[in-house]
C-alpha cells in the first residue's frame, strides 16, 4: 500500500508542473465558424480544465486614415481572441483590442517577439494567457508605452508602463511599469513571471 500510495502522489505530483501541450493552427485549420478581424500572426490550442481552448493574435495592415488632412495619416489595429469550442459550437470568451488612428509619424503597434505564453504557474489546471504589446504614435525617441495583458477564467490582468530609451549617451528614460489592482491580489507567481517578462523586453528596440 506505501508504494502504491508513494506512485499516486509521483504521478499527482508531476502533473500539477506539467504545463499544456499546444497545437500551432494556421488560416487553414482554425475553425471555419471562428469569426476575427485582421491577419493571423498566431493561434494555438490546447486543453485545460475549462475545456477545449483556442487562441488567435491578429493585426491589421496600416491603412489610409479616412478623414484625415492628407494620405500620411495611418490607422492600424491588433487583437486577441479567446474561444471555447463546445463541440460543434464556438463561444468567444474574451477579446483585447488596441488601435492607433490618424498618426501621421511613427506608428508602434506589434506584439512583443517570444512574449506570447499559455502557462500554469499556480498549478490549479487552468491556463494563464500572456500577451505583450507596444502601442504608439510617435515621431521622437521618447520612449514607447508597453503592456502586458494576461487572463485566467476569463479575468483579466494588466501591467502598464514604457520602454526604456537612451536619448544620449548614458542618459536613460523609461522603462517604468505599474500593476494594476487586479494583478496586485494575484498569486505572486503572476506578479513573478510579469515582472520578468517586463525586464527581459523593455530596452526599446525600434522595431514597429
Amino acid at each position: 500500500m506505501k508504494i502504491i500510495g508513494l506512485l499516486l502522489s509521483l504521478i499527482l505530483t508531476h502533473s500539477c508542473f506539467a504545463q499544456f501541450k499546444l497545437t500551432k493552427l494556421d488560416k487553414n485549420s482554425v475553425p471555419k465558424n471562428i469569426h476575427y478581424s485582421g491577419k493571423i500572426l498566431q493561434a494555438v490550442r490546447w486543453t485545460d480544465n475549462t475545456g477545449d481552448n483556442i487562441v488567435l493574435l491578429t493585426a491589421t495592415d496600416k491603412t489610409q486614415s479616412k478623414n484625415a488632412p492628407d494620405d500620411s495619416y495611418i490607422d492600424g489595429a491588433l487583437y486577441a481572441y479567446h474561444y471555447l469550442v463546445l463541440g460543434d459550437s464556438i463561444k468567444q470568451t474574451w477579446r483585447v483590442t488596441d488601435y492607433v488612428k490618424e498618426c501621421p509619424v511613427d506608428m508602434f503597434l506589434c506584439f512583443v517577439d517570444k512574449t506570447f505564453a499559455v502557462t500554469d504557474l499556480n498549478k490549479d489546471g487552468n491556463a494563464e494567457i500572456w500577451i505583450m504589446y507596444k502601442v504608439s504614435c510617435q515621431g521622437d525617441v521618447s520612449p514607447v508605452p508597453m503592456k502586458i495583458i494576461m487572463y485566467e477564467d476569463n479575468k483579466k490582468f494588466a501591467v502598464r508602463g514604457t520602454t526604456r530609451v537612451e536619448p544620449s549617451p548614458n542618459k536613460f528614460m523609461g522603462g517604468e511599469f505599474t500593476f494594476d489592482e487586479t494583478f496586485k491580489g494575484a498569486p505572486w507567481e503572476f506578479r513573478q513571471y510579469a515582472e520578468k517578462l517586463w525586464q527581459q523586453h523593455k530596452v526599446e528596440t525600434w522595431k514597429q
